[in-house]
C-alpha cells in the first residue's frame, strides 16, 4: 500500500499550509495519484492499478492543456480582411470541460456568432478557440464569456453572441442526481445586446440541425 503523506486536513495557519505545500512539492504527479488510490481504499500495487497513475497524469495533461495555449495567437494566425457585414454563425461545436468545483466533466454544444467589421476569423479557429478555454478547470458561465471576449478583442466586430448548452456530471452522478437537467448560458456583446440581433441569433441556433443536447 502507498505510504501516507503529510497532508493535514483543516490546517489553521498559513505556516502549516506552506509546510504542507513544500512537502508535497517533492512528490511527482504520479506519486500523488498513487497516494490518492491508497486513500480511496484501493491497493495501488494490484495489476489493474499499476499503470493508473501514469494514465491519469497523461489524461489530465490533455484535459487541461488549455493553460498552455494562447487564444490571441490562435486567432491572430487566421484573420482575414473581408467586405462582409452580415452575421457569421458557427454552431453545434462539441465541447468538453472539467468543472472546477468537483473536477467532474461537463459537456455540450457551443454556438458562436459575430457580425464582422472588416475582418473575419478562419472558421476552423472558432472551435480551436473554444477548446483553449474549455480545456481548463471551468465554470460554464465564465467559459461562455471568455469565448465572446476573445473574439471581440481579436477582430473588434460589431458584436459577438455565444450560447452554450451543457450537461454536468456534478449534477447527474452526485448531489441532486438529476439526469435530464441541462444548463444554458449566453454572452452577448455589442449589437447582440440589442433585441432584433439577439432574437435573430437565438432563432437560428434553435433551428440547429443537431437539436438540443
Amino acid at each position: 500500500m502507498a505510504q501516507p503523506m503529510v497532508v493535514r486536513k483543516n490546517s489553521k495557519s498559513v505556516t502549516e499550509i506552506e509546510k504542507t505545500e513544500s512537502s508535497l512539492g517533492s512528490y511527482s504527479t504520479q506519486e500523488l495519484y498513487r497516494e490518492l488510490l491508497g486513500r480511496f481504499g484501493e491497493d495501488p500495487d494490484r495489476d489493474g492499478l499499476l499503470a493508473t497513475p501514469a494514465r491519469v497524469e497523461k489524461a489530465m495533461a490533455f484535459l487541461t492543456r488549455g493553460y498552455d495555449m494562447d487564444p490571441t495567437q490562435i486567432l491572430r494566425d487566421a484573420l482575414f480582411d473581408v467586405d462582409y457585414d452580415e452575421m457569421v454563425i458557427v454552431k453545434d461545436v462539441e465541447t468538453y470541460s472539467l468543472c472546477e468545483h468537483h473536477m467532474l466533466p461537463f459537456w455540450g454544444r457551443v454556438h458562436v456568432a459575430y457580425i464582422p467589421n472588416g475582418k473575419v476569423i478562419g472558421l476552423s479557429k472558432v472551435p480551436r478557440l473554444i477548446d483553449v478555454f474549455a480545456r481548463r478547470l471551468q465554470v460554464q458561465e465564465r467559459l461562455t464569456r471568455q469565448i465572446a471576449d476573445a473574439i471581440q478583442e481579436a477582430i473588434e466586430p460589431r458584436g459577438v453572441g455565444v450560447v452554450m448548452e451543457a450537461r454536468h456530471m456534478c449534477m447527474m452522478m452526485r448531489g441532486v442526481e438529476k439526469q435530464q437537467s441541462a444548463t444554458v448560458t449566453s454572452a452577448m456583446v455589442g449589437v447582440f445586446q440589442e433585441q432584433p440581433t439577439r432574437t435573430e441569433f437565438l432563432s437560428l441556433v434553435r433551428h440547429s440541425g443537431a437539436g438540443m443536447i
